[in-house]
C-alpha cells in the first residue's frame, strides 16, 4: 500500500469509506429494520466520529503543518481558523444554490419544480458525503496511510447508519426495498471523487497543506451542526443521540492515536 501514489490512496481510501454506506443499509433488503431511537444512536455515532475527526485528525495536524510555516505563533492559528470558515462557508453555499430535499425539513435551494424528488434528496446527500471524501483524500495526500487510515476507517463507521437513514427514508417514500438500497448505495460513491480532489491539491503544493485540512474540517462541522445532530433530536431520542455522539467521538479518538 505504501506504493502507492497520494491519487490513488485518496481515491481507494475514500471509496472504500463509501462503500459503508452501501453495507449499512442493507437491513432494509430484509426488513428488519431498528427502531427510530437506534437510528437516532447511530446518527448521533456518526456525529461523534465526524466531530473527532475533525479535530484530532484534520484542525490539530493542520496547526501542526502551518507552525513550521511562520515566526509569528498567531499566524497558523489564523490560517486554521480562516479554512475552517471558509470550509464551513462552502457548503453553506453549495446548500444555497443546488436545489435539494430533505426528508423532515423539506426543500432548501433554489426554485426545483423540474427535478423528481428522488434527484432532490440524493443532491442532499451529495451535498453532505462530498466533505467526507474530502477529508479522506486529504488525511492521505498529507501523511499516506499513517494519516489516512484513521480518517478512513472512521468515515467509514459513520457511513453506515448513515446509509441505513437514507434507505429507510426512501422506503417510506414508497420505493421498493432494491430501489432504496441501490440509490443509497450510491450516494456514497460521491465520496472518492471528494477524496482525489483532496489528496491532489494537498500532494501538489505542500503550503496548501493547512489550509485543505483545516477546509475540510469546517466543511464536515458544517454538516455535523446543520444536518446530523438537528436530526437526532428531531423525534424526541436526544439522549440516545448524545450517548451515540460520545462513544463515537471517543472511538475515534481512540482509532487516531493507535493507528495515526
Amino acid at each position: 500500500m505504501d506504493s502507492l501514489s497520494p491519487l490513488a490512496l485518496g481515491f481507494y481510501g475514500s471509496l472504500a469509506a463509501g462503500l459503508m454506506t452501501a453495507a449499512g443499509a442493507f437491513p432494509v433488503l430484509f426488513g428488519r429494520l431498528p427502531s427510530q431511537g437506534t437510528r437516532d444512536l447511530s446518527l448521533g455515532f456518526a456525529a461523534g466520529v465526524m466531530l473527532a475527526a475533525s479535530f484530532f485528525s484534520l484542525i490539530i495536524p493542520a496547526l501542526d503543518a502551518a507552525e513550521p510555516m511562520f515566526e509569528s505563533e498567531a499566524a497558523p492559528a489564523a490560517i486554521v481558523c480562516i479554512a475552517i470558515l471558509m470550509g464551513m462557508g462552502a457548503v453553506a453555499l453549495m446548500n444555497e444554490l443546488l436545489p435539494h430535499e430533505h426528508f423532515n425539513t423539506g426543500r432548501e435551494g433554489p426554485a426545483s419544480a423540474s427535478l423528481r424528488r428522488v434527484w432532490l434528496f440524493i443532491i442532499a446527500i451529495t451535498i453532505h458525503n462530498f466533505p467526507e471524501g474530502l477529508a479522506v483524500g486529504v488525511g492521505f495526500g498529507s501523511g499516506g496511510v499513517e494519516d489516512g487510515m484513521p480518517l478512513a476507517i472512521g468515515i467509514g463507521l459513520q457511513n453506515a447508519p448513515e446509509g441505513l437513514a437514507v434507505a429507510i427514508a426512501l422506503l417510506g417514500e414508497g420505493y421498493s426495498k432494491f430501489r432504496s438500497w441501490g440509490i443509497a448505495a450510491l450516494t456514497g460513491l460521491v465520496e472518492p471523487i471528494g477524496g482525489v480532489i483532496g489528496a491532489g491539491i494537498i500532494s501538489f503544493s505542500e503550503p496548501l497543506l493547512p489550509w485543505g485540512l483545516a477546509f475540510a474540517a469546517g466543511a464536515m462541522l458544517f454538516v455535523i451542526s446543520h444536518e446530523i445532530i438537528p436530526e437526532t433530536h428531531r423525534n424526541g431520542y436526544q439522549n440516545k443521540a448524545t450517548t451515540g455522539l460520545a462513544i463515537g467521538l471517543v472511538i475515534m479518538l481512540f482509532l487516531d492515536v493507535w493507528l495515526g
